[in-house]
């Protein structure tokens, strides 16, 4: 199963079968999903989940409509003055390094793409402050385009499921599109984030009422509820 960097990988029937089961499992707890985050257009969701590292969605849908307010366009933000920003911002943490990346975001817009968030994830990540995470999001939220994005949820759920034994975000990226069809991509990564707050907790997971309890290698499990 050893592959060249960003080259996906090849798996047995058997896994991709266990694949599928977990991810049928997902989506019937999960008929409908999508990102938590609020956004008009795309540019505004690019943004957004920028801002979302390291904080919670409802932070992010806090402050980011004052940002919006403030700043509507791409060419607004790249003027922007830093200490501004980073007073409306100031709650969703980290405020300081995502004003510069974002700042920085809205002038790559500018200056390469004439403020238009482009389409393709090779032209995304070369956005200051942009990930193959963030960019995977907007292209399955925006354009349902075959995309998975691994955020920390998506690694320790999919760890813990043993889907994959990689810890690199792209190794695991690429795990998961090996075992999933590639109309099925844009279906994953939402899906496994929400399961990782409601049931796969970092500390305390409620395996006692997980329904993919038997497909699960982690221990040790948690057999009941905590006091």
């Amino acid at each position: 199963m050893a592959t060249a960097k960003n080259q996906i990988p090849e798996f047995s029937t058997e896994a991709k079968r266990n694949a599928r089961v977990i991810l049928k499992r997902l989506m019937k707890l999960y008929p409908e999903m999508g990102t938590a985050l609020e956004y008009d257009d795309v540019w505004q969701l690019l943004v957004a989940t920028v801002l979302s590292a390291q904080t919670t969605d409802e932070n992010v849908n806090k402050v980011a409509p004052n940002l919006f307010d403030a700043y509507p366009t791409p060419e607004d933000l790249a003027g922007a003055n830093p200490e501004d920003v980073e007073q409306i911002i100031f709650s969703s943490g980290f405020y300081r390094q995502k004003t510069k990346s974002v700042i920085a975001l809205a002038g790559d817009l500018v200056d390469r793409f004439d403020g238009e968030v482009p389409t393709e994830l090779e032209d995304l990540v070369t956005l200051r402050g942009v990930g193959r995470k963030t960019a995977s999001v907007v292209l399955a939220e925006v354009w349902d385009t075959p995309a998975i994005a691994v955020d920390t949820h998506v690694k320790r759920v999919t760890g813990r499921l043993g889907l994959t034994k990689n810890t690199d975000a792209t190794k695991i990226e690429f795990d998961l599109k090996g075992l999933f069809r590639k109309d099925q991509w844009s279906d994953v990564s939402m899906r496994f984030i929400q399961f990782g707050r409601d049931v796969c907790d970092s500390r305390t997971p409620r395996c006692y009422e997980c329904p993919l309890r038997d497909r699960c290698e982690y221990e040790p499990k948690t057999i009941k509820p905590t006091s």
